[in-house]
Formats: C-alpha cells, sequence, structure tokens
C-alpha cells in the first residue's frame, strides 16, 4: 500500500519556506548563543580588572607607621565599599609573627568574614595574584582578587584582599542577554516574513504556469503563453514542445479513425439495401450484423468527434434545459410511465457536448422506461468533494441518476449489461449497444457509468459527469 505524503511535504513553497524558516532559527540561536558568550567573557574580564584596580588603589593606600601597625584610609570612590553588607569589600592581613598588627577592612564588611582557599587549591599566577569566587557571611556570591605586598625594609608584608558582589555582574549579563534575544527574536520574525514574502515573490511565477496549465486542460488556451523568467523559459518551452508533438499524434490518429469509419459508412450502407430484398431468415441477419456495424462505426465517429471538440473548445451545457427537454419527450412517447425531475442546484454546467449529454441520458431513459412499471427519475447534482486533496488537483464532478421500478439486474447480470452487443432480455427491442455506448462516451470525458440496484428495486445508472468550474462557467 503506498504511502500518501503529507500534504504541506508536496508544495515547494512549504519546502522552501521550512528549510529557510529552519535555517534562520538555527543560525539566530548560534548567534545568540555566540555574541552572549562573547559578552560574559568580556564583562567578566571587565569586572576582574575593576577588582584588580580597586585593589592597587588599596596597596597605593596603606602603610605601616612607627609602630609597625598598618594605616591608611583607602579611598575607593565607590559608597558600596562603605555600606554595609553589599558584597563590595576590601581587606588587609599582616603575615609574619613579626608584623603583630590588627587586619584593615571596608566598613562594608563589618563583622562579617569572607573564606579563604589555601594557596594550594587555588595557588597565585605569574603576576602573584590569584582570583576565586565564594560566599561571603551574608549569603553574597563574590569574586576576590587577591595579592601580597612587601610594605617596608624589614620585609614586613600583608596580604591585600578586594571583593565585588558577583550578581551584579550575572544581573547586568542577564539584562544584556534577555535584550539580545528579545531583539534577535523580533530581527527572526521580521526575517521570516521578509524570507516568506521573497519566496513567495520569486515562486510566483511557477504559479503563473500552473494556472496557463489550468487552463489548457480547460480547453481556454493551446500553449503555455506569456513571459517568464530565465529560469522557467526551459521548462515552458519543453512543455509547449510536448503539447504540439502530442497534438500532432492525436490529430494523425484521430484522421486515421475517422478515415477508416468513413470509409466504411458506404459498404455498410449498401449492405443495409441489400439485406432489405432477401428473403428471412438471411435477410434478417445481414440487416441486424449491418445495423451492428453501422453502430460501431457511429460510436467511432463520435469519438473522434468528441476529442476533436475536447482538444480545441470547451464544451459547456446547462444541464437543467437538456434534461428538461428529454424528460418531456420521454413523457410524450411514454404516457403510461411517470418521469420525475431533480435538478440541485438548478444552475448546473456540465462540461461536455450538449448532443453527447442528449445521447447519453437518451440511452439511459430508453433503457429505464423499456423496463420501468410506472416510474423514472432523474436526479443531477454536484459529487461531494474528495477529501484531502489540492485545489489544484480536484476536479469538480457531477452526479447524474436515471433509476427506474424496473425488475434490475443482479451484479452478475450488471457485468453482462455492460459488454457491447450484449442483451439480456431479448423479447425486447434493441442492439444491445446502448450502455456500452454510454460507457465509451462518458469515458471519453473521463467520467464513469455505474449500474446497481436502486431503493425502488430497479435497476439505479449513476454517471460521473464533469462539471464547469465556476470562474470558467
Amino acid at each position: 500500500m503506498a504511502v500518501r505524503a503529507p500534504r504541506g511535504a508536496r508544495s515547494l513553497t512549504f519546502r522552501v519556506l521550512l528549510l529557510a524558516s529552519l535555517w534562520s532559527m538555527v543560525a539566530l540561536i548560534v548567534i545568540a548563543l555566540a555574541i552572549s558568550t562573547l559578552y560574559r567573557r568580556s564583562a567578566e574580564s571587565s569586572f576582574q580588572d575593576l577588582l584588580r584596580a580597586q585593589l592597587y588603589n588599596v596597596i597605593n593606600s596603606v602603610s605601616t607607621d612607627d609602630q609597625f601597625q598598618l594605616t591608611g584610609s583607602p579611598q575607593l570612590g565607590d559608597l558600596r565599599f562603605s555600606q554595609p553588607q553589599t558584597g563590595w569589600y576590601w581587606i588587609v592581613e599582616p603575615i609574619g609573627e613579626n608584623f603583630p598588627s590588627e587586619p584593615m577592612s571596608s566598613t562594608s564588611l563589618g563583622y562579617g568574614s569572607i573564606p579563604i582557599p589555601d594557596t594550594e587549591t587555588i595557588p597565585f599566577d605569574t603576576r602573584y595574584e590569584r582570583y576565586y569566587t565564594t560566599e561571603d557571611t551574608f549569603g553574597n556570591t563574590v569574586e576576590v582578587v587577591e595579592t601580597e605586598v612587601v610594605l617596608d625594609q624589614d620585609g614586613r608584608t600583608a596580604r591585600f584582599r578586594v571583593a565585588g558582589n558577583r550578581n551584579v555582574l550575572e544581573d547586568d549579563i542577564s539584562a544584556f542577554s534577555r535584550n539580545l534575544y528579545l531583539a534577535l527574536a523580533g530581527f527572526g520574525v521580521g526575517s521570516l516574513v521578509l524570507n516568506a514574502v521573497a519566496i513567495l515573490i520569486g515562486l510566483r511565477p511557477l504559479d503563473h504556469v500552473r494556472k496557463a496549465l489550468e487552463q489548457i486542460r480547460a480547453g481556454q488556451a493551446e500553449r503555455l503563453g506569456g513571459a517568464f523568467p530565465r529560469e522557467i523559459q526551459p521548462l515552458v518551452s519543453e512543455v509547449n514542445a510536448l503539447i504540439d508533438s502530442n497534438r500532432r499524434i492525436i490529430e494523425r490518429a484521430r484522421m486515421q479513425v475517422g478515415n477508416l469509419a468513413h470509409s466504411l459508412k458506404t459498404p455498410i450502407a449498401v449492405l443495409l439495401n441489400e439485406a432489405r430484398v432477401l428473403t428471412a431468415p438471411h435477410g434478417e441477419l445481414v440487416r441486424n450484423q449491418a445495423e451492428a456495424m453501422q453502430s460501431q462505426v457511429q460510436s467511432y465517429l463520435n469519438r473522434a468527434r468528441i476529442a476533436a471538440q475536447r482538444e480545441s473548445v470547451l464544451a459547456r451545457t446547462e444541464a437543467a434545459s437538456v434534461l428538461q427537454r428529454l424528460a418531456r419527450v420521454m413523457r410524450r412517447l411514454n404516457a403510461d410511465i411517470e418521469f420525475t425531475l431533480l435538478i440541485e442546484p438548478e444552475d448546473l454546467m456540465i462540461a461536455m457536448e450538449q448532443q453527447d449529454i442528449e445521447e447519453v441520458v437518451g440511452n439511459l431513459l430508453e433503457n429505464a422506461a423499456r423496463y420501468a412499471h410506472s416510474t423514472v427519475a432523474i436526479r443531477a447534482m454536484p459529487a461531494p468533494e474528495e477529501p484531502g486533496n489540492d485545489d489544484t488537483q480536484r476536479r469538480r464532478w457531477i452526479v447524474l441518476e436515471v433509476e427506474d421500478d424496473g425488475p434490475g439486474l443482479e451484479p452478475e447480470q450488471i457485468q453482462e449489461a455492460l459488454k457491447r452487443g450484449k442483451r439480456l432480455d431479448e423479447s425486447k427491442p434493441g442492439t444491445g449497444l446502448g450502455l456500452s455506448i454510454v460507457r465509451e462516451i462518458t469515458s471519453e470525458y473521463q467520467g464513469t457509468l455505474a449500474l446497481s440496484r436502486g431503493k425502488s428495486g430497479g435497476l439505479l445508472a449513476q454517471l460521473m459527469l464533469p462539471a464547469v468550474a465556476k470562474d470558467v462557467a
């Protein structure tokens, strides 16, 4: 069983839009992540540079006095170092027994403290600095830059630390990322809209080709006409060449069939004339066979004519006028049978020549009147549209039904009745070609004929005939 592709997957426009949208989304996501990562690195580097600058300000502001005590009053120009529990601190601690001084710290630290990792876990770098992230006693995540400096000639050394609140850095990065994502999202939506418009405009010539092909199929044009882009023009030229080639082949075959049929008409007419003067039963046999031959020749002539009309003109016939006229004729010929007609809606247009509709429906009505007990119903209505088909591929149809209340046919009898020249009831007049002719003419218009048992028990003949589209009508 063949798996039907989803409707969108069969659309070139959908595929191009999907690929362009996916590419844009992937590109924007990669760009957003790259810019966000680069900004984080830059922000962290700037944050560390700020802490290092503040560290050297503290170093330049602190010294020792005559009592070997730390002295100095660092002014870093940032109120956060003087406000309590802000996460911005500076600390100076003496190192060694020969430096019995009390440590110094910013007022923002108060009685709090910062856990200090040992130098084995986080060693000093080549500039004798080290950076680490920790958490103070107030719950702030802080980043610390630390170094050791010799303060006097006696080798007294102090450890200097400056800490900055890392939450400030993370908030800044989050705000930047949020604004970046919003800006890229807006840019992405605008790009998708512009891409969609550009793609739809770029693929519009293909839609013109499709409409031109529909006009050819509807009989409104014989070739693909108009100006097309350079990329599509070779396709248009090849399609026109194919149409011309097919037209020549069809015309040649139709001419040969027509010539053959016309050449047989005269001999058949001679046989019919001679059969009239022959005595029975030989004369009757020759006459029946000659009439069958004449019907078959006329059938092929009709098929050639239908093909010619379909190639050149858009056939259209108003269903109501033809069916009403046929119903009136049948009522006069069969006064004992009631013919009912139902057409919904009344403006149905059939894409067939009038004489072909008359021959098709006339044969069905004659067959129904031949076997009906009292009633024959004629109904015409639009066929239900098939779900799931593209509008460009869906063809509209009309259902035309002829139902009688006669004995009807069994399924195996229906197959026999559709055979050319087959008559199930030899007591009734006819050649047995009626249903076969109906099916052949209908098939020439890509329609169908179906026989079944109707609700009244009789034969129900259902025709599926092409309808004229509203925009064409």
